[in-house]
């Protein structure tokens, strides 16, 4: 695996194939694997900064896919989760949830809390595509925001 992994970076940071890298980076950080896909776009960004709305759109994609991933692990995690249904804790996340329903998932942008939620809104059998719609404005939100001030507060070229 380790030999694949080290053939696979240097093709990826290929400046052909960056709106790639940026994708599989932010797919891959959306799930519930601790990765920031941040310092990815900021880098395309920062090398080619007119593919600064494709970065984020790419990175808006592949991070609200990778949240479509964590929703179906929730889904199908149901019977798993039922072991915690009685704590206090539990109860309460889950009402504030099913109160709010998809428009939790504004939230998935989130660092720590926003994948598991995902998940959660699976777990819980919130309609799928308002979720992914909910994810999608909240993660895009959180790029243009970012990447936006990063641009801004380090100027110069690297």
């Amino acid at each position: 695996m380790e030999a694949w992994l080290d053939q696979l970076l240097p093709f990826l940071a290929l400046p052909q194939y960056g709106l790639s890298t940026v994708f599989v980076v932010s797919f891959i950080s959306a799930t519930l694997l601790p990765l920031g896909s941040e310092p990815a776009v900021f880098g395309l960004v920062k090398l080619n900064p007119d593919l600064f709305w494709a970065a984020v759109l790419v990175a808006t994609v592949g991070n609200t896919l990778g949240g479509a991933v964590d929703w179906w692990m929730g889904y199908g995690a149901h019977k798993v989760a039922d072991k915690y249904q009685h704590s206090s804790h539990h109860t309460r996340v889950l009402g504030w949830l099913e109160r709010l329903g998809p428009k939790a998932c504004l939230l998935a942008w989130l660092p720590v809390v926003g994948d598991p939620l995902c998940a959660v809104a699976g777990w819980l059998k919130l309609p799928f595509w308002p979720c992914l719609a909910y994810m999608a404005i909240g993660k895009f939100l959180r790029y243009v925001t970012l990447t936006g001030s990063l641009v801004w507060a380090f100027p110069g070229g690297l």
